[in-house]
């Protein structure tokens, strides 16, 4: 198994937090409060470690 350096864990740490959700109360203050809207939807960076490579 190879070793994770300090950085590296730091760099991806970063991006696992680019990938989650927007919270659940942004929904309303962007688009209203009648509209039912998922919150990834408006999340800034989507990634699945399929598709995209993060390349760090």
């Amino acid at each position: 198994m190879a070793m994770k350096y300090p950085a590296k864990k730091q760099r991806l740490a970063k991006k696992r937090n680019q990938r989650k959700w927007a919270p659940f109360w942004t929904v309303p203050r962007i688009y209203g409060r009648g509209r039912k809207v998922h919150p990834g939807r408006h999340t800034q960076t989507k990634r699945n470690w399929r598709r995209t490579k993060t390349r760090v």
